[in-house]
């Protein structure tokens, strides 16, 4: 398929909740396919489609080892969390060569709409668990950096910013 540009923050459409989507389509489909080809070239662990300018409700995560194993979700939402945190420094494409380490729940439990088109349960541990919330953010308009204190926040695109006009 192809390899897409992510939207550069501030990008409004980054700020945006995304569309539920209706049903599982063929357009849903290759947009599905864009967006693995996308996640595995960054490389990422996971792509929500604001990112790349789509405002729709889909995400895809891939945190195998072997690649290969991407999850396609529609209008993912958090049934479940686990009281146990864990913390992993994110990043985002759209706001590059910064990171941030964060704390989101170990476990989750997920329900979208799978790649036929069913409702699908599924939990998500570790490292899937970071990812998938990650996107759900992304979907509802949030970015990594909003769950951090406002003095870190601010520093955080301060710096990518400098690190954007150096380039």
């Amino acid at each position: 398929m192809t390899v897409l540009r992510c939207l550069p923050w501030p990008n409004p459409v980054l700020r945006a909740q995304a569309a539920d989507v209706a049903a599982i389509t063929e357009e849903v489909r290759m947009i599905w396919a864009d967006m693995i080809d996308t996640m595995d070239a960054m490389p990422g662990y996971g792509l929500a489609a604001v990112q790349i300018g789509v405002p729709l409700r889909l995400a895809v995560v891939d945190c195998s080892e072997a690649r290969g194993q991407a999850v396609r979700m529609a209008n993912p939402e958090v049934l479940h969390a686990s009281v146990q945190l864990r913390e992993h420094e994110e990043a985002s494409p759209n706001l590059p060569g910064v990171s941030a380490v964060i704390q989101r729940p170990r476990a989750v439990t997920v329900r979208f709409l799978n790649s036929d088109g069913k409702v699908e349960d599924r939990d998500f541990v570790g490292l899937w668990a970071t990812s998938v919330q990650h996107q759900i953010d992304h979907l509802a308009g949030k970015m990594y950096f909003d769950r951090l204190s406002p003095l870190k926040r601010k520093m955080l695109i301060a710096k990518a910013e400098k690190l954007g006009r150096n380039r």
